[in-house]
């Protein structure tokens, strides 16, 4: 949970959490309603430190039929909490007489809360009376625990704010478990809990969302999709934040009710993708012997990597059953595939009837790998798209027992149909005898762990995986795209709120099939979703096999917004990468809503139209067919055009603004106290880093502005890590006297100062004055450099709204410290 209030530091980087773990959990149904009888009365309480334990018994006044149908009520039950630090919370409750079901720690690995009062000092243990309260000198957490009816309250020691209040009631059943919490009306602005298109990024009330991975596409919005994550964010007014996890792969449905929670063209072209395609009869690490033999593949491959582009494949997790097929008898003779009755689950997906691997079993992860290091000695592919791996399944399993029809239907596909149907048996039994019923939302994050480290193995190098299915925790192993979306304005707009919802989700690489990929699209469609899509953090154009041809370069008009938009994109790599960096070390997503940086604006709280990229970049895209102008939202400051440079909106109090928007534009603004780190548009990613740096500097009002570089080689398995790396920090005042002074800090340097990489431009936006200056004097390192148009130094003159000095011709070292000085006499 984070607990700031002010500005930038509400709520990246997204690494303090309020962790709420309920185990185990079939259903988790804030309804309010006070259905599901019963409730529990705390006997007793052990406490010792930062930790909690209590027993609670089962008080079966107000069990109703309906109640009973969903099976008897656990008898007792043991919560234990601890502080775990003085940002996260965690709370456990489970059966106290048998074990159950829980995410195994190698999984998701975390702190076990049996330890953490194991280890403490002698604790005291009491029938409680009234409630108890676990606290911490450094912690503004504050956790109640009230006795009869038991009931929880975490709140801010600072304000007596109530963050999540269980006063509805806990319902505890073996096959449904319902908790509720109830929220301040009106003041709560919750964000998350996916996968789903939404229509909105804030949600709304009386919304329900079902989490159970299932093959449906995109473009169903308040659906359950691909993936699971049990986790929402509260904004509340004046800029605090505070997040909820509930750390279960069971199905859930969870509602709110608003006051509780229940080249050819110039085109950029890194990387090409083939679909299942160019598989023998559908069937992975095969190649059809046709249309993608290997004696026309591989050459075709080792050309891209000759122009340093990459090449990326699917995969589905199916293994025809099919005794010539080497895939499917290595791992018969692993014996690793998924379970039912006693023998192997058939399936069917596209190469026909398929097992499926079971990545729980400690041998699937080899077998994974060893397919994948033999195949890509025939064809090295740079990356693996993963799909199908909810899992999907062309099947409805017939139901077997009461696993495969529980008591209590989630609404599976928004109409309740069976959680059997398009995917394996919730009765299939993974190694270890765990049933698919528990495990069912991790199979996306398994397959992607697997493939992560098998690629890691056989390249040394940095992986790229791209995942379908993902569950808590996948960022840490693989990119997701949004899934089969389709050719709509509509979607295109709602891939904005999918976006930000999984930067929530700690999966920072995250972007739509951009123009989309059912139906077909149109010129208009195609060149505004560019506009967007280029600044996604993961970019791709995409589409289904049947659907009209809509390359970029195509209609002249789309292959004009893709240079344009495309190509700042590469001149601002060197941001999205350091972007990147802190992604990898604080879990801050890379496209941000506009809260994260003005919690204390409350008018960003509703804002899911526009995105920030980090804190300093806006992105304002047009979302509606025939559209030349944008209503955009600007938060108080400066704001200067990436493009022009020129000063668009300063404003003290935040403001809205229509900006012309033309057939070839996006709008994209620089906040002022921003410094860019930039290098030059290029075709590759490889050949922009070769390229020679660029600062653009945004002042504030106040003459001051900062940003971050970080470099290394892109390649090395960990950014940051024991390879070599560089950090440089940037900063930026004005003097009384109006002059400029840019300095440098090297954080950390193994990797920039063995390499010849220079900045060659500062750019100075936002420098008032009345008239353009006559003479611009540069001073590096206290001596002066020619500062001359000849030199690529010059002044434009913006009037009133600022001007901009462009100080070319320089040659500062990025791997040294320096101070750049530009002083303007009139």
């Amino acid at each position: 949970m984070a607990t700031p209030s002010a500005a930038d530091n509400c709520c990246p980087p997204l690494v303090t959490l309020l962790l709420i773990v309920l185990l185990p959990l079939a259903v988790a149904l804030p309804s309010g309603d006070g259905s599901g009888g019963g409730g529990y009365d705390v006997v007793s309480v052990t406490q010792s430190g930062s930790a909690l334990s209590a027993r609670l018994e089962l008080a079966l006044a107000g069990e109703t039929p309906a109640d009973a149908a969903l099976g008897p009520g656990v008898q007792r039950l043991r919560l234990t909490a601890s502080l775990e630090t003085d940002s996260r919370l965690r709370v456990r409750i489970t059966d106290a007489d048998h074990p159950r079901w829980e995410v195994p720690q190698d999984i998701i690995p975390r702190p076990a809360p049996a330890d953490v009062l194991h280890d403490a000092p002698p604790a005291s243990s009491a029938p409680l009376q009234g409630s108890r309260v676990l606290s911490a000198a450094g912690s503004d957490l504050v956790l109640t625990v009230h006795a009869s009816p038991f009931r929880f309250t975490v709140s801010r020691r600072s304000t007596g704010d109530i963050l999540f209040d269980t006063a509805p009631g806990l319902v505890f059943r073996d096959k449904y478990l319902e908790v509720t919490s109830a929220l301040p009306a009106g003041r709560a602005s919750l964000y998350g809990l996916g996968e789903h298109t939404k229509s909105s990024f804030r949600l709304r009330h009386n919304d329900s969302f079902t989490l159970w991975n299932a093959d449906i596409g995109a473009s169903y919005v308040d659906v359950n999709l691909y993936g699971s994550h049990p986790f929402y964010m509260d904004v509340r007014p004046p800029g605090t934040a505070h997040g909820v996890l509930l750390l279960s792969s069971n199905g859930m449905d969870v509602l709110y009710g608003g006051s509780y929670v229940t080249y050819k063209a110039r085109i950029p072209l890194e990387v090409m993708w083939t679909d299942i395609d160019y598989m023998d009869g559908f069937k992975d690490f095969t190649l059809d012997r046709v249309n993608f033999t290997a004696a026309e593949l591989r050459p075709f491959v080792d050309r891209l990597h000759r122009n340093a582009q990459k090449y990326v494949l699917i995969l589905d997790p199916g293994i025809r059953i099919d005794a010539t097929y080497g895939t499917f008898v290595r791992g018969m003779q692993q014996d690793i595939f998924l379970k039912r009755n006693g023998t192997n689950f058939v399936g069917n997906v596209w190469p026909g009837d398929v097992y499926f691997p079971d990545f729980m079993h400690p041998r699937a992860a080899e077998f994974w790998a060893r397919e994948i290091s033999l195949f890509r000695r025939t064809i090295p592919v740079d990356g693996l798209w993963i799909d199908m791996n909810e899992i999907s399944n062309f099947y409805n399993p017939e139901p077997m027992n009461a696993l495969d029809d529980p008591p209590y239907r989630i609404n599976n596909d928004g109409t309740g149909r069976p959680i059997n149907n398009k995917t394996v048996p919730a009765s299939a039994v993974h190694y270890g005898g765990v049933t698919e019923y528990d495990a069912h939302n991790l199979f996306g994050l398994l397959e992607a762990r697997a493939t992560h480290r098998a690629l890691l193995r056989d390249t040394g190098r940095r992986p790229f995986v791209l995942s379908r299915s993902t569950f808590v925790g996948s960022g840490r192993y693989t990119a997701h795209w949004t899934g089969d979306n389709a050719a709509t304005w509509g979607d295109l707009r709602y891939s904005i709120n999918t976006m930000l919802s999984f930067g929530l989700f700690g999966m920072p690489m995250i972007g739509a099939d951009i123009c989309g990929f059912n139906g077909n699209t149109t010129e208009e469609l195609c060149g505004r979703w560019i506009q967007l899509g280029a600044f996604y953090p993961f970019s791709r154009d995409h589409s289904a096999i049947f659907t009209v041809r809509r390359e970029l370069y195509l209609w002249p008009s789309v292959a004009a917004s893709a240079r344009k938009a495309l190509g700042l994109r590469y001149q601002l790599l060197p941001y999205f990468y350091t972007l990147m960096y802190e992604a990898h070390m604080t879990g801050a997503p890379i496209a941000r809503p506009l809260f994260f940086s003005y919690p204390h604006d409350v008018a960003t709280y509703g804002v899911d139209r526009q995105f920030l990229l980090g804190r300093g970049v806006l992105v304002s895209p047009v979302l509606e067919p025939g559209a030349t102008t944008v209503d955009a939202y600007f938060p108080a400051g400066r704001w200067y055009s990436l493009y022009d440079y020129s000063l668009a909106v300063a404003t003290r109090t935040g403001k809205h603004v229509t900006l012309p928007a033309p057939a070839d534009t996006v709008n994209v603004h620089v906040a002022g106290g921003t410094i860019l780190p930039l290098q030059q548009s290029a075709l590759t990613t490889s050949r922009a880093r070769r390229t020679a740096f660029h600062l653009l500097v945004a002042l504030a009002e106040d003459g001051t502005a900062s940003g971050d570089l970080f470099l290394d080689d892109g390649e090395s398995p960990e950014m940051g890590g024991r390879s070599d790396w560089s950090m440089v920090r940037f900063s930026c005042e004005m003097g009384s006297d109006g002059a400029i002074k840019v300095k440098s800090e090297v954080v950390h340097n193994s990797y920039a100062q063995s390499r010849t990489l220079v900045i060659s431009k500062v750019v100075l936006m936002g420098h008032r004055s009345p008239a353009a200056p006559k003479k611009l004097t540069v001073h590096v390192n206290s001596a002066e450099v020619e500062a001359s148009s000849s030199a690529g130094t010059r002044y434009q003159n913006a009037g009133g709204l600022g001007g901009v000095a462009h100080i070319g011709g320089l040659s500062l070292v990025v791997g040294e410290e320096f101070e750049l000085k530009v002083a303007m006499s009139y």
